[in-house]
């Protein structure tokens, strides 16, 4: 794997992120066009901060919150109140400078300070303005996106679950995380045509949207049939076996089996191969049609070995499958596959997640830690006092 270095070009090199927004969606694009070699100021209220500095246990070792690390590598800190008029006239500046602003503000609040997009647009012509909101700019413009609640009236939480149970929310804010990737998405498409052009725009996203988005086959079905999913547990609606089966000791197994080959392939290294000439299993939609059947016959099949054992042998007969991991056997797995998941962020620094992207000619940069509140504000405040062509000072090297 290339790893970036000083020399390296950078995907991103010369773009200047001005990052206003808090939480999770925000914070999480801004992190990543930094791994594609943005430079990224990252604008908090003075005194407490991002409400994720907050968001504990767990916390680092000093003190921040590891919710907030997750969001934040890379990035200069600068405290600015944007009620004070020098530094709202500060704020304005950076938003002149920069080529991506990105914020989660309510929309209009960003009005009373010069700070909207019509206002920076018409201050800088050439910048790529990206608001985050829950629910949009029109009807929902005055509700609160919060991952849970969008996770919920979102429709995700009606098929999470097990059928009869309780509605469940995803492990972690995938909405957040979603809307992130779409909004790193639209602002490197909006950089594109200013390339092109020389014209930025304002870029939307918003999580609900996003959401919806990402529903794919279970709002297809929807729109085809009028008929609502339900929860499945860990099966599949339209795909059979796709889900986790129970091995000895009733430890589950996860077994994605796409195609009728691939379930010739299970029943063979199961030691029964007639189940794949069985009318009841012979195609998928058979298999789908008589779920329950099939998952006792499995199941009946498996009992003997564990998930490990099972995961060896069935790999090698070509079935997808795998044990139902913690997150801690999950990094230890990549780790295994060569993928170098964790990445150091300095000494006495909790390690970083590394990015998933991955770039032949201008790999992702080095992460830096995240910056402590206002870390970079004499610098930063210095340098948007003075010429607007000066460079902004280099960040010191990772120690």
């Amino acid at each position: 794997m290339r790893r970036a270095t000083p020399e390296t070009p950078k995907a991103l090199e010369g773009v200047l992120v001005a990052d206003f927004s808090r939480v999770l969606a925000g914070p999480l694009a801004a992190a990543t066009l930094a791994d594609l070699g943005a430079d990224v100021i990252k604008v908090e209220r003075p005194g407490s901060g991002d409400d994720t500095r907050s968001w504990g246990p767990p916390f680092t070792a000093d003190g921040t919150a590891a919710y907030f690390d997750a969001a934040n590598r890379s990035k200069r800190g600068l405290a600015l109140d944007l009620a004070d008029p020098d530094d709202a006239a500060a704020a304005r500046e950076l938003a002149r400078r920069a080529d991506v602003l990105i914020e989660n503000f309510r929309p209009g609040a960003l009005a009373r300070h010069g700070l909207d997009p019509a206002a920076t647009l018409a201050a800088h012509p050439g910048l790529v303005h990206c608001s985050i909101t829950g629910f949009g700019s029109g009807a929902g413009a005055s509700l609160p996106g919060y991952d849970f609640v969008v996770q919920a009236v979102g429709g995700l939480m009606s098929i999470t679950g097990e059928p009869g149970g309780p509605p469940l929310k995803a492990g972690v804010a995938l909405v957040d995380v979603l809307t992130a990737k779409d909004a790193t998405t639209a602002v490197l498409a909006a950089l594109r045509h200013r390339d092109r052009t020389g014209q930025g725009q304002h870029v939307e996203v918003n999580l609900l949207s996003s959401l919806l988005g990402s529903l794919v086959n279970q709002a297809s079905g929807q729109l085809a049939t009028g008929r609502d999913p339900g929860p499945l547990g860990n099966r599949h609606p339209s795909i059979a076996p796709y889900e986790t089966l129970a091995c000895r000791d009733g430890e589950p197994l996860a077994v994605a089996v796409g195609n009728d080959r691939q379930f010739r392939a299970l029943a063979r290294a199961l030691g029964a191969p007639g189940l794949a000439d069985d009318e009841r299993f012979a195609r998928n939609q058979d298999r789908v049609r008589h779920r329950t059947e099939l998952v006792k016959e499995l199941e009946e099949r498996l009992a003997d070995r564990t998930p490990a054992d099972w995961t060896e042998r069935l790999t090698a007969a070509s079935v997808p499958c795998g044990p139902v991991n913690t997150v801690g056997e999950a990094l230890a797995l990549a780790e295994r596959l060569g993928l170098d998941p964790v990445v150091p962020v300095g000494a006495d620094r909790t390690p970083q997640v590394r990015s998933p992207l991955r770039l032949s000619a201008t790999p992702v940069t080095a992460p830096c830690a995240p910056p402590a509140l206002d870390e970079h504000g004499t610098s930063v405040r210095t340098w948007l006092a003075g010429p607007a062509d000066a460079p902004l000072p280099p960040l010191p090297p990772l120690m």
